[in-house]
């Protein structure tokens, strides 16, 4: 058990970041960072966001923001009253009837459609000739002198999966605090920090780069050259892949 407020606080202030700072980077409002540091949790709307500004909060301060989740929830989540278990027992005996009903009607249903193939087959087919089946052309194609043609097969799957990924990221008009991981969340740490206005980042990967971005509405960027169109305007986790940014969550 730890101290939810007095930590974040330390955290900021170990950082020496001010809250009008923070406000401009995650988008909360300052008055909210200040009640979560001071755990005035009733100042929030509801504990849905209670719990978004805690995780969005920690994480840009660098800590583990599903651990102050945890610890909001263990000592100030109320616990729904336990149902009477008479109703709950009964509904599963009848979704069991009727799924078994169900299977069993589906089941007859098949061999049905089994015995008329089967019976079909067998009297269409008599005093006919089976007939030879080629195979089909463009299983073997060949040219004009009876050479096959046939082309290995492309090898375009395997160079895509071993593209690597080149991002560059540079902000406009605004700071923008960013980290980036290779890989996953829990992968090695790229870069940890704030891109000013006007300074560009880049990173290379094997196969797709984590990132977590505080104020993307001031980024711009690419991914193998071609323009990210789809960036959030919000506090968001992506994963960026050789064909562009996919978002993961937004804050």
């Amino acid at each position: 058990m730890f101290e939810i407020g007095n930590s974040l606080r330390e955290a900021r202030l170990r950082q020496g970041y001010e809250l009008p700072r923070v406000e401009a980077d995650t988008k909360i409002r300052a008055k909210y960072l200040r009640a979560l540091e001071e755990e005035r949790f009733e100042v929030l709307p509801g504990e849905t966001y209670v719990k978004g500004f805690l995780r969005t909060y920690a994480e840009y301060l660098g800590l583990d923001g599903q651990l102050y989740v945890d610890e909001f929830n263990s000592r100030f989540t109320r616990e729904d009253e336990p149902v009477a278990p008479a109703r709950p027992r009964r509904q599963p005996s009848r979704s069991r009837a009727v799924e078994s009903n169900f299977v069993i009607v589906a089941l007859a249903g098949i061999i049905a459609v089994t015995i008329l193939v089967v019976v079909a087959w067998k009297f269409g087919s008599t005093g006919a000739e089976t007939p030879t089946v080629s195979p089909p052309a463009s299983d073997s194609p060949s040219d004009s002198t009876g050479t096959s043609t046939e082309k290995a097969p492309s090898n375009r799957g395997s160079h895509a999966k071993t593209q690597k990924t080149r991002l560059v990221l540079y902000a406009e008009g605004g700071d923008c605090w960013m980290r980036v991981r290779s890989k996953s969340a829990t992968g090695k740490l790229l870069y940890e920090g704030t891109l000013q206005a006007g300074q560009t980042q880049r990173f290379v990967d094997d196969k797709r780069i984590w990132v977590q971005l505080g104020a993307p509405a001031y980024l711009k960027g690419t991914v193998n050259g071609e323009r990210i169109r789809n960036m959030p305007k919000g506090p968001a986790i992506a994963i960026v892949k050789p064909d562009g940014l996919e978002l993961v969550s937004l804050a």
